[in-house]
């Protein structure tokens, strides 16, 4: 278990649109951007072997972008570089976090301030969804994955913790970036199952019909 006190207050971030990663869950990634590099040497210097992942949005009437004000902080857990000098790394979630503000200086990625208070929840034991009807769920994600022309192994899929499944699904389903946003601030596996079924839902019909709970 991870407590407050032990994260640090400054963390490198990867801003990624449509990227998504969630408490307990893991993200390979494929890093080959020189300043991407030089944050994932820095990051294997310190304790926490911290980085944020978060997504940016677009400023009205700018062409410049802007953060989220929420991400996920994700320990770098897995390394190998390849011949050519890219990394490729798997994050494991640790915690939300809320951006206070950015920290300059000469690193060539970006720095955030950022506070974990209102992610206490982050840091506990695995939760459940007691409100999951696995039978109801399955069926949608079903139709989901055929109209989008998805695979997955089933078998693993249907044994799978409610975590499991619907952080999965939460970071793998082809969503908008604002959608994986939502998904992110959901602010218990509940209601992050509920978001997860209603943009299914929007995804297969629109929207119309009723919110498979």
């Amino acid at each position: 278990m991870t407590r407050i006190k032990d994260l640090p207050d400054v963390i490198p971030i990867f801003p990624l649109p449509g990227a998504l990663l969630l408490p307990r869950a893991r993200v390979p990634l494929h890093i080959f951007e020189p300043r991407y590099l030089a944050m994932i040497e820095d990051c294997m210097k310190t304790p926490q072997r911290l980085i944020g992942m978060i997504q940016s949005r677009d400023l009205p009437g700018s062409d410049e972008k802007t953060l989220h004000s929420i991400g996920c902080a994700g320990r770098l857990t897995a390394f190998s570089e390849t011949e050519d000098g890219r990394y490729l790394i798997t994050l494991t979630g640790i915690s939300r976090f809320r951006v206070r503000k950015e920290v300059a200086g000469f690193a060539p990625y970006r720095r955030t301030e950022v506070d974990w208070a209102d992610f206490t929840r982050d840091q506990g034991q695995e939760e459940t969804d007691p409100g999951l009807d696995r039978t109801r769920f399955f069926d949608l994600l079903k139709r989901f994955f055929s109209m989008h022309q998805l695979s997955t192994d089933w078998g693993s899929l249907t044994d799978a913790e409610d975590e499991l499944l619907i952080n999965s699904l939460s970071m793998l389903c082809p969503f908008e970036p604002d959608d994986k946003q939502a998904l992110l601030e959901a602010p218990s596996l509940e209601t992050r199952r509920e978001t997860l079924v209603m943009l299914m839902e929007f995804g297969l019909h629109g929207g119309d019909d009723e919110m498979v709970q």
